[in-house]
């Protein structure tokens, strides 16, 4: 009986899990429909989503209906926009919903979410995009009571969101982001008691001044609501700024015309850790047995109604007098810290808010640093009144605080600078309206980066003045090299503020540069840097600046530059090389170009000019010059010549990729000298060609031009003279090595060796000088290391063999003609005569033809 009773159970069991398996089946296409209906018949924009799923097990006894990335994109005004992006919505709700008619709402018990995006944005005509319910004014009560979905909610989730609220009038951006957020409460009675955690990292900008980064929030509270009244009240609660606690007391509640606020804050404890909590955690550090004296305490109001055109008004106070800490294992403590800072707004206009920043002060040894700053008008032209005074030895930071460094700063740094501004003066570059005064200065400096890398500044001296900031002085080393800098920098304010251009005019000089101790060596790969393309060189857009340079040497790669000068000049994503002179390989080099980073690929366009360079060293040492004409070590002397190259550069280190190159080089060879025994091509030439010495050719005075393009070097013919050889070379390779070359030798017979000596021995003067040059072409193709040479053996023979043919035939015929005249007048024999000439001049004429054979063969060891 037992047995039975297992087996049916068994099977009943097995039933009940099939079926909670195939309902969702049943019911997905019915889930899919009511969310769509659900979704059209509420909002005006584009909506999709990918997928609707059905489950009983995540929530049994409850059926979940997953929703996959769903996407609300705005119609006009907005046109394009993404309103809202859910990575994951699910929606939870008793199994009997499955069950109802396609008319019958299906009731929400819980909701939560992942990865969403929520943006918020208004335009500059006060425009929300997030206005997309449907509006029809012939709606009934009964069309209402009938929608497809009814909210009532007991729980709700949502997991790494972002929101984003642009307002495009008043210049406000606030990010929202790393948001987790859940609530509990009974959404089906009028009033509740909802418990809610959240946690988030909150960026403010307002007018392009950044107020906040990152800074993160926690709160835990418990709110009650009121839900005819949409009335939200504080009652337990837990902020944490930071790590700055909070306490909150009173109401919101929406209204018609915005919200009402009546909200009062503090912190629970006024001892001055609170301050320290404040810090964001990449500056900071633990609190754990941190040492304080005197007190820090944050408190304030928020009443009044917020609407389109008012704000509550408020009033926070952040106060802090003679107070100190020390943190554990550090040597030295801050003393005698005073704050006293005021935000207060006393009319509800947004623009009335004014900050006072009355007194910031603190101690270190005997050190004193002083600061006081006001800011009001703050939205429609803040206004700023600011000074600072003291001195702050760097070296005791790290000794006070603990900053996150490898090295140890060092440094003596002494401020006394005043400053008075409106924005709209900086915007429009109205300096007399902006007053600026006083100095600021660096000695001793010593900063030693991860790489072991050290910069000292030895004097830095800054003078504020109302239009400019002036570096007087600025002696500094790093590494290798040793730098002097002054000059001017125009429009600080802009580019701080209104994030316009930067301008400036420097002048430097060093006696060493070192282009190495100025390049940021990469960090070592790991999996997920390997993963992630690094970020492409940039010229910065904002920057307008130019600077001239001087530098009695330069260390460059393995390059070392004497006497450099010149000016640099960078604007609109372009960095401009004008009038740069460098003495090296024993001549000079002039520069001129521009390297541009405006485009996806960067570019470059570049003129040369070598004068009296050594040859050597200048096709050895330089990568682009190798790579034109292979000729290093091969030819000794001097060059001069013009370089005209454009082409792309690597946009991760803005070297130039050769195969890109384009471009054209008028060169002269001077004082030159051949050695071929390093070169396997002219061995491989005087070889074939027996009548050259290689090493006794003249290549003094000769001019080339060579353009190159893709690759490919193209050398138009030129001329080279080898005693009364006439030697004509072009072709083309490319910067793979290969190569493919012609020779046209224009060669006298006296060369050919010595059986040609000896058979123009037995000519006459006459006839010798009167054979003509032998056109001789010579092809090289395979690569420098490897060539392949073959020459025109068999039209040289010809041609020789013709010319001496020809020449006898006509000498023959002319004696020939001669004696048959006299034949003829003695009255003799014609017929025996005339047989006895062609015999004569067949024989000669055959003999002439195989010692000329006899001689090129010989030449060209084809005997």
């Amino acid at each position: 009986m037992l047995k039975k009773i297992l087996k049916i159970s068994a099977i009943v069991l097995v039933v009940i899990v099939a079926a909670l398996f195939a309902i969702p089946y049943f019911f997905k296409d019915q889930i899919k429909a009511k969310i769509a209906e659900a979704i059209n018949e509420s909002v005006d924009a584009k909506v999709s989503f990918t997928e609707a799923d059905l489950s009983l097990f995540k929530n049994f006894p409850n059926a979940t209906v997953g929703i996959e990335k769903l996407v609300i994109i705005n119609k006009a005004p907005f046109e394009g926009d993404t309103l809202v992006s859910l990575g994951e919505l699910n929606l939870k709700m008793s199994i009997k919903e499955l069950f109802k008619g396609k008319d019958e709402p299906l009731s929400i018990q819980g909701i939560s979410s992942t990865n969403g995006l929520i943006n918020i944005i208004f335009n500059k005509d006060g425009i929300g995009n997030f206005d997309i319910a449907l509006k029809d004014k012939n709606k009934t009560e009964k069309d209402d009571k009938s929608k497809p979905l009814s909210l009532k909610i007991q729980n709700y989730k949502i997991e790494n969101f972002t929101f984003r609220y642009i307002d495009q009038g008043s210049k406000i951006k606030m990010v929202i982001d790393s948001l987790d957020h859940e609530g509990t409460g009974d959404f089906t009675n009028s009033k509740l008691d909802l418990t809610t955690k959240s946690t988030a990292k909150v960026s403010l900008d307002m007018d392009k001044i950044n107020y906040m980064k990152n800074v993160k929030l926690t709160l835990d509270a418990v709110l009650g609501i009121d839900l005819e009244q949409s009335k939200y009240t504080f009652k337990e609660n837990k902020a944490l700024i930071n790590q700055l606690p909070l306490e909150f007391d009173g109401f919101i509640q929406m209204v018609d015309a915005g919200q009402n606020y009546d909200l009062k804050f503090k912190t629970p404890t006024s001892a001055f850790t609170n301050f320290l909590g404040l810090i964001p955690s990449a500056y900071s550090s633990g609190l754990n047995g941190v040492k304080t004296t005197g007190d820090f305490t944050v408190a304030g109001f928020a009443k009044g109604q917020l609407t389109d055109t008012t704000v509550p008004k408020f009033n926070i106070k952040i106060a802090s007098n003679n107070a100190s800490f020390q943190y554990p294992n550090l040597p030295k403590s801050v003393q005698n810290i005073v704050i006293d800072t005021k935000i207060i707004n006393e009319t509800g206009i947004l623009n009335d808010t004014y900050v006072n920043l009355d007194k910031l002060s603190f101690r270190i040894d005997q050190d004193v640093f002083n600061a006081k700053a006001n800011i009001k008008n703050i939205t429609v032209n803040p206004f700023v009144n600011a000074a600072l005074k003291g001195t702050i030895n760097l070296a005791n930071l790290s000794k006070a605080y603990p900053i996150k460094m490898d090295k140890p700063l060092a440094g003596i740094l002494k401020a006394d600078v005043t400053t008075q501004f409106d924005m709209a003066s900086v915007e429009k570059s109205q300096y007399q309206n902006i007053k600026n005064a006083g100095t600021m200065s660096l000695s001793g400096f010593k900063y030693t980066d991860e790489n072991n890398k050290s910069m000292n500044i030895s004097t830095a001296l800054v003078e504020f003045n109302p239009s400019t900031i002036n570096l007087k002085k600025f002696d500094a080393t790093t590494g290798k090299s040793d730098l002097s800098i002054n000059g001017v920098l125009e429009n600080f304010y802009g580019f701080m503020f209104k994030k316009q251009e930067l301008r400036g005019n420097f002048n430097m000089s060093s006696n060493q540069l070192a282009v190495d101790d100025f390049m940021t060596a990469g960090a070592p790969a790991t999996k997920e840097t390997a993963a992630k393309p690094s970020e492409a060189m940039k010229i910065p857009a904002f920057l307008n600046c130019t600077l001239n340079a001087k530098a009695t040497t330069v260390l460059y790669d393995n390059l070392k530059l004497k006497d450099v000068s010149g000016k640099l000049i960078v604007k609109d994503e372009k960095a401009t090389l004008e009038n740069f002179k460098t003495s090296i390989f024993g001549g000079t080099i002039g520069l001129t170009g521009t390297v541009s980073t405006k485009t996806k690929v960067p570019t470059f366009d570049m003129n040369l000019g070598f004068n009296q360079v050594d040859i050597a060293q200048t096709f050895t040492q330089l990568d682009m010059m190798k790579k034109i004409a292979p000729i290093a070590g091969i030819i000794n002397g001097k060059l001069n010549s013009t370089i005209k190259l454009n082409g792309n550069l690597n946009d991760k280190e803005l070297t130039p990729d050769l195969n890109s190159i384009s471009g054209d080089l008028l060169g002269q060879l001077l004082s030159t000298t051949i050695n071929s025994k390093n070169s396997t091509l002219l061995n491989a030439l005087g070889s074939n060609i027996k009548f050259i010495d290689m090493n006794k050719v003249n290549l003094n005075d000769i001019k080339a031009a060579v353009t190159f393009e893709n690759g490919k070097v193209n050398v138009k013919p030129f001329d080279i003279k080898y005693q009364d050889i006439k030697i004509t070379v072009g072709g083309t390779h490319g910067f793979d090595q290969t190569m493919n070359y012609n020779l046209k030798l224009d060669v006298p017979a006296k060369y050919l060796g010595n059986e040609a000596n000896a058979f123009l021995a037995k000519m006459s003067p006459a006839d010798a000088a009167k054979l003509q040059n032998i056109p001789i072409n010579a092809m090289i193709t395979g690569n420098f290391s490897n060539p392949k040479i073959s020459t025109d053996m068999k039209s040289a023979v010809s041609s020789l063999a013709s010319q001496v043919a020809n020449q006898q035939k006509e000498k023959l015929t002319q004696k020939g003609t001669s004696a048959l005249n006299d034949l003829i007048n003695k009255n003799t024999k014609a017929k025996d005569t005339t047989q006895a000439a062609k015999t004569e001049k067949e024989q000669k004429t055959q003999e002439v033809t195989k010692k000329a054979s006899d001689l090129i063969n010989g030449l060209f060891k084809k005997k």
